[in-house]
């Protein structure tokens, strides 16, 4: 088996299974930050070993607000995951992204306000760099494999998150326009902020189920429309990741997002939390040494 890539695959609304997985397995991780939102499914494709943890749970219980996300990037970092693609449904703030189309996220705007954002804190203080959110090697991998899937894809995307569970409404919809955003979802943060600081490289590919409601000539979001589009996204997603999967090279060189807490903590050692160290075992063993 190759042990240089362990992929973890976070399922998002249309996405609650791996096509073509082997040796599959439900396990329970663990992690101090509490329950991940399911337990995590073990496999492999080929050579490759996958995790896949979809983020609402099996049966869609977490709502965006809800998802725990800390506690879920730390169980993929205990699985072992050197890697993360998230699949996410995401609805269109450009006219020339319909619905059907895959982005592959580079850039976030975060309008989140009530989620735990980060593995550090009072006692542990860490800054890490956001300036580019996601892994540019993992998002032109993904981008190839649904190319390859019949996916239309869209590069280079912007991604407004926003709080929810309620859609926008019109005026922030068109705001977020303005603002150069090209989707908009509820589940990418602090997802992706998270796997930075677990210095895992991440790449996101949004998949589109509407136009949000910033057009004068359609209706509002239409759910059950959107459940539909979900539907088709979501086997052309199925295929797309099995043959990324099949298709990853077959090695894998150290990525900068692997070293990100090099310099990032803050705190003098004197004056360290020791409980939020041990919480961060997964996170700091490299850093740390241990």
């Amino acid at each position: 088996m190759n042990a240089q890539w362990t992929i973890g695959i976070i399922g998002g609304s249309g996405l609650y299974a791996i096509d073509g997985l082997e040796d599959a397995e439900w396990r329970d991780v663990a992690s101090p930050w509490g329950a991940p939102s399911d337990q995590i499914l073990f496999g492999r494709i080929g050579e490759v070993a996958i995790r896949f943890l979809p983020r609402h749970g099996r049966g869609h219980v977490h709502a965006p607000h809800d998802i725990p996300a800390r506690a879920n990037v730390d169980a993929l970092k205990r699985a072992g995951c050197t890697d993360l693609l998230a699949i996410s449904s995401v609805g269109s703030l450009q006219e020339e992204l319909p619905p059907g189309t895959f982005a592959v996220v580079d850039q976030f705007i975060d309008r989140t306000v009530q989620r735990a954002a980060s593995f550090f804190g009072t006692g542990l203080v860490a800054h890490v760099s956001m300036a580019d959110p996601t892994c540019e090697r993992l998002g032109a991998l993904a981008a190839a494999a649904f190319t390859a899937a019949g996916g239309r894809i869209a590069d280079r995307a912007t991604y407004l998150a926003m709080e929810g569970p309620q859609f926008s409404s019109r005026a922030e919809s068109r705001l977020y326009r303005d603002w150069g955003c090209d989707v908009i979802g509820m589940t990418a943060m602090p997802e992706a902020r998270l796997a930075r600081e677990a210095e895992l490289p991440y790449a996101l590919v949004g998949m589109v189920t509407d136009y949000d409601c910033w057009r004068d000539d359609r209706a509002a979001v239409d759910v059950a429309e959107i459940v539909e589009q979900m539907a088709a996204n979501g086997r052309i997603a199925r295929a797309a990741v099995a043959h990324l999967l099949r298709h990853l090279p077959p090695e894998r060189t150290p990525s900068p997002i692997d070293t990100a807490l090099d310099g990032a903590i803050m705190t003098a050692p004197s004056q360290r939390d020791a409980a939020l160290i041990e919480r961060n075992a997964a996170l700091l063993a490299r850093v740390l040494g241990g």
